[in-house]
């Protein structure tokens, strides 16, 4: 009876977005559009409002998408399927793969059991180890998405060495909080130095042509106490909202010692596995001097990896969440890429930016600052937001004496703290989804929080901080 009434309201809710699709497609279309615009938008955002009301999965929601983007002629096949060729989201699949590997050869294992035994005590604990590690790597990693590549095999050999499994149904006795607050931390990490993000030199480079000058140093100096806060903040705010069924384990440092010396010297896969790891991420780092891709490197360390039976196809043939997570992100971000080419994001900017304008400057700050991180639900990528509306809005700031540095480097900032607002809101997002710990639904409303969080510190402590200081 219980499941008749579940499926009742799954019938409901799956009606009542196509009803919403429906109305939205045939619209009148708004002044400044174009139709194929308008009409990617209400398919585009269909799919969204079906993941965050439950009405169905973000996988099944998005093949629907792309089937509908198609046969209406919104977009063609060939922009449609754009996105499946995109090197970055390869490199998540790469990614998601080769952590298989590190769990396998017995390293993240270790690796996970050091850890617990230096700050195993508390759950919380371990969750701000896994957040200074990144904010301690992240200078050299000018890719989130990377530097995702590298924490999310640890944080998943925590969770299953805490008995905490997907498979077996207790994925939330420690292992979703520890993927969300990882997941977390990188929108921390990448705002807190220049070369954390992609993204972040580029968005440099075009504040300098306003006469903004932004250094390593400056950067550092600005994001220095609204990063910190958030480093304090955001895993205790996770630990209240989102918490661990296992919250203290005093004996964990112990049991992890007896555990490691089970295990015995390092042998031969866990020293394979970790030159392997060492050398992508080196070359991940130097990646730009070097003029080398980033996918092209995890495509040969998964290739080593298959070498020496580390990662099998059988390995495979078992992680079917791959192949999920490849289809609904490249579906997901082919649609949004284009609503960004269709014109339909910088038509939104303006307006936003309209409404705003002619206000007295710490109100027009406050606007941008906070439509720049809405409007990120719309985007699938960081950088596309930033090249699209950051020019656009600092403009706007700046003919409103808004203090441009400050606004710049605010703008910056939330390119970078937004990122969890959504799931698709981060190629470094999608990993931690597809590890199952993670449902898609709780990252709308616990990454929505975090997302809020990190506004209100950054807005708040932030700007103080600037002001202080420039």
């Amino acid at each position: 009876m219980h499941s008749h009434k579940q499926k009742n309201r799954q019938h409901y809710k799956q009606l009542f977005v196509i009803i919403f699709g429906v109305l939205l497609w045939f619209t009148p279309v708004p002044e400044g559009l174009s139709l194929p615009a308008w009409h990617l938008f209400a398919i585009f955002i269909s799919i969204i409002l079906a993941v965050i009301i439950e009405a169905t999965s973000i996988f099944t929601a998005s093949i629907i998408g792309l089937g509908f983007v198609i046969l209406t002629h919104t977009l063609t096949a060939k922009q449609a399927y754009s996105g499946f060729s995109q090197g970055f989201i390869l490199l998540i699949i790469v990614a998601f793969l080769i952590a298989r590997g590190v769990i396998k050869s017995g390293l993240g294992k270790r690796i996970a059991l050091l850890i617990i035994k230096k700050f195993g005590k508390s759950s919380l604990g371990l969750g701000y180890s896994i957040i200074a590690a990144d904010m301690f790597i992240s200078p050299a990693f000018p890719s989130n998405t990377a530097r995702s590549g590298v924490l999310y095999p640890i944080v998943q050999a925590l969770s299953a060495d805490s008995g905490s499994k997907v498979n077996d149904g207790t994925r939330k006795k420690l292992g979703a909080y520890l993927m969300m607050t990882s997941m977390a931390g990188l929108t921390i990490s990448s705002a807190m130095w220049l070369t954390a993000m992609a993204a972040n030199p580029a968005g440099a480079k075009m504040a300098k042509e306003f006469g903004i000058e932004i250094s390593y140093g400056s950067w550092a100096l600005a994001s220095f106490a609204p990063s910190l806060v958030a480093f304090i903040v955001i895993p205790w705010l996770l630990f209240k909202i989102f918490p661990p069924e296992l919250k203290e384990t005093p004996d964990a440092p112990l049991i992890a010692q007896e555990q490691l010396e089970h295990m015995g010297n390092v042998h031969k896969n866990e020293y394979i596995m970790g030159f392997t790891f060492i050398a992508m991420i080196t070359f991940w780092v130097f990646s730009a001097q070097l003029h080398i891709d980033k996918t092209a490197i995890a495509f040969l360390g998964l290739g080593v990896l298959m070498l020496a039976n580390i990662f099998t196809l059988d390995d495979l043939a078992h992680e079917g969440r791959a192949l999920g997570t490849l289809i609904w992100f490249g579906t997901l971000y082919a649609m949004s890429s284009y609503l960004n080419e269709f014109g339909f994001m910088s038509w939104l900017g303006m307006h936003i930016s309209n409404i705003i304008a002619g206000q007295s400057w710490p109100v027009v700050y406050v606007g941008l600052v906070l439509a720049y991180v809405f409007i990120h639900y719309f985007f699938v990528s960081q950088t596309a937001q930033m090249l699209a509306l950051f020019s656009v809005f600092l403009s706007v700031g700046i003919n409103a004496d808004v203090p441009a540095e400050m606004l710049a480097l605010m703008l910056l900032f939330a390119t970078n703290f937004n990122a969890m607002i959504t799931p698709q809101g981060s190629s470094a997002n999608v990993i931690y989804l597809s590890s199952g710990y993670i449902e898609s639904r709780e990252v709308y409303k616990y990454g929505g929080i975090v997302t809020l969080a990190n506004t209100l510190i950054y807005l708040g402590v932030g700007t103080a901080w600037i002001m202080l200081i420039f």
